[in-house]
């Protein structure tokens, strides 16, 4: 049984006392002191972990002022404040041991957008993709382009000055920044934008914060110009962070914007900000390059350059083969061909041209791949070109995702961002880069690298294994390293994505300059209050140091202490590297609903995966053994309920940190979109299932958990009264009792249809190995056993018939496999005793019936998948036969057939289908397409049910959120005849679609069964 834990009493006095009195000042946002939130946002992207001392969220930019004018009082002058934004920062930027404060749940609204002007204000919270999404309609989008793109916000990319792909042509964030709204410590609010002289003046007479902060930077501009010439390098990446450099335009305006872009929320909080934004390129070809070696894409990339295109990216072996194992390789692999006899491509150039004039473009693109098919200076195994935004988007995707597929690497050591966005002048980089290389084979580290080759930025993760104290001790040696390559090659150490605890290097790096930058902070931050020890300190404060790469703590440090049997037990949950891939915008993605529905990011993959880590550790801690097996007897579960009758009822048992957790847990939909989507393939399923069975060895399970659990053994007696069960089912005083007793506000009603006239037609019988062992070989070759589940087969028999007479139209007898409980109700609320137990049963009789060699096929997707997936963690289940997913067998025998202009279709595919098999949706496709008929593919979030979770009374509200995030307005917008109908593949989405819009969707079997001729 799992122990009672108590988080560590970390809150300190001062920030209880600061909390309450910001509360009585009439902040409006919601504050937090949760050990929960406090734990999931204590980590990056970085391999740094600070445990921060609350986490407010203002509603806007008046709560932000309220919160700074209350810092600046006397008595709150030790309280840290630290900005944070999408959280994806490598450096530990937004990490404190403070207050966070977090802009990116209420501050999200784009003000306004000026298609004229090409200009556009955003509250500090919005997601560039969000803003390009809006902006599209326009044919306009904001410029920098990040991997990060879908989560980092706007507030985030300012505070880092962030460039990425193209940032040759397009520049850096700052180089959009028309104006930013800041509040400054006591909470003063200004408008920062570029200054003539007499706009200047006015501001340098100004008293206070502000006048401080124009007064020091015009002196040190005035004083330290031959100074801030030389040791600003001269580089298209420049410098992030108090970037002095830019401080006069070269029209001769004097624009404070330039120290505040990149100011890591050490200066100030921006709280809104005027972009300008550009036009969309009307037309785009991407060059793909493939070679034998990553060095030759490095040195071919020089000679690349001169063709000027738009933008050039690399990406080496490492990267390459984590994609072609990754959901995103099925989009782009045609674009990476590899022949016959040819050497393995180890290293690629993505080199795009675009413009506005598609001949123009097109001349440049024949220009460019004739001098790759004639230049003989390197060796390149051949090109591809990729044409049109849609295809080129596709291969940025897999680039976008290198960051988190370098995390996906088997083994305890792990690529690891600290050295990883240096930049040099483009023309050395490949020098840079061997003795780069050199240093890290050297130390006997293996790494990834990926990067902006144009920029000279080439972003380089050494593997480590951060447990073990003694590879600990290599991120200093490899630091000091890195950072002497940069400066003997006139590069930068940090050149993109920030400084925050590297910002140790910056005194050397500055030299004489660094005290100019120790008066700036000082003029805005007296105090030291805005996430001190980032880039600066102020030099009147002795104690104010700077933070140390190895004085700052490490995740490995809180990981190493849980048992490395338990490590490995759970490692879908222990590497999660904090990328962020799950906090997605998109509200057409799958992942992740739960986080999109609540805004919680402890509702997220990444926050559920922290949680577990914590919760780990605490249990080690305490001497428990979670790898021991939960007892399932009935006399197990009858000696242990006074225990947990009593565990829950005890008064103590408020402070357990597992009650936190398992908020967390039970608030996920279960829906596997993190298992396919995540790049390091974080399930959360996986160890939410084992969670709820260990937690709920300690404490009473709901009522709901047993109905859910129990349903595919009850469901097959309760259909054989349907007109009763759904009338006692439907019955207002059946429904208040569920939401009262069990937590259910619904149940699904059985369909009254008979089976037995469809049956007995097509002479359609139950399955026995006997019965198909007797089959000749060709009836064999003609028959289809049909592995039913209990949703398709009771609450959609129509659906069910429609396969059974599909198959049969199709030329093949169909047989049914005797129903066996599939075991995933069980799966999901934490049953694991149980599950196993139907598992190893179900998946002996399919091995029984596949014996035969006739093909089985399952019709719901979540549940045909679950045999491909946790019975493969199942002893006596793992080698369960495939079960294939409707289209998987259908593809194999609908005939070809010539294209017609048949009727117009769209599908919302499930989300666990097209996450977890991304070939299932094109394999509806060519389908549809043998049968003369048109499917395109709806962009679609998540529905909002996932199995029972839209049922129950703690998920109503955030299952309609959800609903209404993607799946409502597709259903509200257009019409069936232009646009096509729609269909869905998943039970409980067609189902949602009927409870929340009336509306019945059909399977797709159902529209082939109108469409396919009698054999």
């Amino acid at each position: 049984m799992i122990a009672h834990v108590v988080p560590p009493d970390t809150l300190m006095q001062s920030y209880r006392d600061f909390l309450g009195a910001l509360a009585s000042a009439g902040f409006r946002g919601e504050i937090s002191t949760a050990y929960a939130d406090r734990t999931v946002l204590s980590t990056d992207n970085s391999i740094y972990q600070r445990l921060p001392q609350a986490i407010v969220f203002p509603l806007d930019a008046e709560d932000v002022q309220r919160l700074a004018r209350l810092a600046a009082e006397p008595a709150y002058r030790r309280i840290v404040l630290t900005p944070r934004g999408g959280g994806t920062g490598t450096n530990g930027q937004s990490l404190t041991d403070g207050i966070v404060v977090d802009v990116s749940r209420h501050m999200t609204r784009i003000l306004a957008i000026d298609p004229q002007a090409r200009r556009v204000r955003v509250q500090a919270g919005v997601v560039k993709d969000q803003l390009n999404a809006a902006l599209a309609p326009y044919g306009l989008f904001f410029a920098p382009e990040l991997s990060t793109s879908n989560r980092a916000t706007l507030g985030g990319m300012i505070n880092t000055d962030a460039s990425g792909q193209g940032s040759c042509t397009y520049g850096k964030t700052r180089d959009h920044v028309l104006m930013l709204d800041c509040v400054l410590l006591g909470g003063d609010r200004f408008e920062s934008r570029p200054l003539e002289r007499a706009a200047l003046g006015d501001l340098l007479r100004r008293p206070g914060r502000v006048g401080d902060a124009y007064r020091a930077a015009v002196r040190i501009v005035e004083s330290q110009a031959a100074l801030i010439d030389e040791r600003f390098p001269k580089l298209n990446r420049c410098l992030t962070g108090y970037d002095l450099a830019h401080l006069k335009e070269p029209d001769g305006r004097f624009n404070l914007n330039s120290v505040l872009c990149g100011a890591e929320g050490s200066l100030g909080f921006v709280v809104e900000a005027e972009l300008n934004v550009l036009p969309i390129p009307k037309y785009s070809v991407l060059v793909n390059v493939r070679y034998a070696g990553f060095m030759d894409a490095l040195r071919d990339a020089r000679a690349l350059m001169s063709h000027q295109p738009l933008s050039i990216e690399t990406v080496d072996s490492k990267v390459l083969l984590l994609a072609m194992k990754d959901i995103v390789w099925t989009s782009v692999a045609d674009y990476f061909p590899r022949t016959e006899g040819e050497p393995e491509t180890l290293g690629i150039n993505l080199v795009e041209f675009s413009g506005d004039d598609v001949d123009e473009v097109n001349t440049r693109v024949s220009a460019f791949t004739a001098h790759l098919q004639s230049d003989a200076s390197v060796r390149r195994l051949g090109h591809t070109l990729a044409t049109g935004a849609e295809v080129v988007e596709k291969v940025y995707t897999m680039r976008k995702r290198a960051v988190g597929l370098l995390g996906n690497v088997q083994g305890e050591a792990r690529p690891q961002p600290f050295v990883e966005d240096t930049a040099v002048p483009p023309e050395v980089l490949p020098e840079y880069i061997a003795e780069f290389r050199s240093l890290l084979d050297g130390l006997g580290l293996s790494y990834g690298m990926f990067g902006h080759v144009d920029a000279g930025v080439l972003h380089v993760r050494p593997l480590l294994d951060l447990k073990d104290p003694e590879q600990v001790k290599l991120i200093r040696t490899v630091s000091d390293g890195v950072a002497g390559l940069t400066k003997k090659y006139g590069g930068l150490l940090w050149g993109e994505h920030g400084k925050g605890v590297r910002s140790e290097y910056a005194p050397e790096f500055f030299g004489e300059l660094y005290p100019a930058l120790q008066q700036l902070k000082a003029a805005f931050d007296p105090n030291n209050q805005l996430n001190p020890g980032k880039i600066a300190t102020p030099a009147t404060i002795r104690e104010a140091k700077l933070l140390r790469i190895d004085g700052v703590p490490l995740r490995g440090e809180a990981d190493r202490q849980i048992d490395e049997r338990v490590w490995r037990s759970y490692g879908a949950a222990m590497h999660c590297n904090g990328n962020g891939a799950c906090y997605n915008f998109d509200p057409d993605d799958a992942m992740c609903p739960s986080w999109k529905g609540t805004r919680e990011r402890r509702h997220s993959p990444k926050g559920r995966a922290s949680l577990m880590r914590e919760w780990l550790r605490l249990q080690d801690l305490v001497g428990t053994d979670v790898l021991a097996e939960p007892r399932a007897s009935v006399l197990a579960f009858a000696r242990t309920l006074p225990q947990r009758w009593r565990n829950s009822r005890s008064g103590t048992a408020k402070n357990d940190f597992s009650h936190e957790v398992y908020e967390a847990m039970a608030g996920c939909l279960a829906c596997k979109s993190c298992a396919g989507q995540c790049p390091v393939k974080v399930s959360v399923p996986d160890f939410r299932a084992r969670f709820l069975a260990l937690y709920h060895a300690r404490y009473l399970r709901p009522l709901k958990d047993y109905l859910i659990g129990s349903l595919e053994y009850t469901i097959p007696y309760l259909a054989r009264a349907p007109r009763l069960y759904n009338g006692i089912m439907s019955s207002s005083w059946m429904r208040t009792m569920l939401d009262r007793c069990a937590g259910m506000v619904d149940s699904p009603l059985l369909t009254r249809f008979d089976v037995a006239p469809l049956l007995r037609r097509l002479q359609v019988r139950v399955a026995s190995a006997e019965l198909l062992a007797a089959l000749t070989a060709e009836e064999r070759e003609r028959s289809v056993v049909l592995v039913q589940d209990a949703f398709t087969r009771w609450f959609e028999t129509p659906v069910w018939a429609a396969f059974v007479e599909l198959a049969a139209r199709t030329g093949y007898r169909v047989y049914i496999a005797p129903f066996r409980p599939n075991g995933k109700p069980l799966h999901g609320q934490g049953f694991l005793p149980a599950f196993e137990r139907a598992a190893a049963s179900n998946a002996a009789l399919l091995k029984a019936l596949s014996a035969s060699g006739i093909p089985l096929v399952g019709l719901d997707p979540a549940m045909t998948l679950v045999y491909r997936q946790e019975y493969l963690k199942v002893t006596g289940a793992q080698d369960c036969p495939l079960v294939l997913l409707p289209q998987e067998w259908l593809l194999r025998v609908l005939p070809q057939s010539d294209p017609t202009a048949g009727a117009n279709f769209r599908l919302l595919a499930h989300c666990t289908e097209r996450t977890n098999v991304p070939a299932s949706v094109g394999q509806w496709q060519q389908v549809f397409a043998r049968a003369g008929l048109r499917l395109d593919v709806q962009a679609s979030g998540c529905c909002g049910m996932s199995g029972t979770y839209g049922h129950e009374s703690r998920n109503v509200r955030t299952s309609k959120t959800i609903f209404e995030q993607s799946w409502g307005p597709i259903l509200d917008g257009g019409t069936e005849i232009s646009q096509g109908e729609l269909l869905a593949t998943g039970y409980s989405c067609r189902s949602q679609a009927a409870r929340f819009r009336g509306r019945r969707l059909r399977h797709p079997v159902e529209v082939l069964l109108e469409n396919i001729d009698h054999h």
